[in-house]
């Protein structure tokens, strides 16, 4: 093996973790505006339709998740801890998940009435993953920590922000819903959105974690 080949074979794929990052965060951005506004649709038909087209969106960040797996198992050097590709790109799967999880619910379970609630979390995890994605976008160079830094703390605060939507939808719903078939979806569908901005914490606690190791 020639001199150029080897050290081209020990040179860290940079640009291929960042690129897959990159694609997943831009795949998230589409899948939480087309969760937003299909949730404030009042079109139910409409709705419903344009939730389904989240499984798409689901498979895509799969498919990269997959990618990503692929490029740790072949290459000896990364650009961060293997651990932290690891842990960053699980984190940002579960997002995915959690968000066609919750479109699935609201069209299996026949739920035909968008309420106040999930408006307020459709928007709180929209703006969650934006702010995330901005975080991503900047692992790139690392040139702007504020930046990075600044996106990961309104991360933070959504998260914050969707624990009190929880917490006052689930005081209203055992207050006021008497039909317990209608409790038990409401609760389960609240629960996973909710669960959506705990994933977009992880993976933003990733990110601090990798900034304070490598700039």
């Amino acid at each position: 093996m020639g001199l150029n080949s080897f050290v081209k074979f020990f040179t860290p794929k940079d640009r291929v973790f960042y690129s897959i990052f990159e694609e997943v965060a831009d795949n998230l951005s589409d899948m939480s505006r087309v969760f937003r506004e299909a949730i404030h649709q009042e079109d139910d038909k409409v709705r419903d339709k344009m939730l389904s087209t989240l499984e798409d969106f689901e498979h895509k960040n799969d498919d990269a998740t997959h990618r990503l797996f692929i490029e740790l198992g072949q290459n000896f050097i990364t650009p961060f801890d293997r651990e932290d590709i690891h842990y960053l790109a699980t984190s940002l799967d579960d997002v995915a998940d959690y968000i066609w999880a919750s479109a699935k619910s609201i069209v299996n379970y026949d739920i035909n009435e968008a309420n106040d609630t999930m408006r307020s979390f459709a928007v709180v995890i929209d703006n969650s993953v934006q702010a995330l994605r901005v975080a991503l976008k900047g692992l790139r160079n690392m040139k702007d920590l504020k930046s990075i830094t600044d996106a990961c703390v309104k991360v933070n605060s959504f998260e914050n922000e969707a624990d009190d939507i929880l917490d006052e939808a689930l005081k209203q719903l055992f207050l006021l819903e008497t039909n317990a078939i209608e409790l038990i979806k409401r609760k389960e569908l609240y629960q996973d959105m909710e669960i959506v901005t705990d994933k977009c914490e992880d993976a933003a606690n990733v990110i601090e974690s990798i900034i304070i190791k490598y700039s």
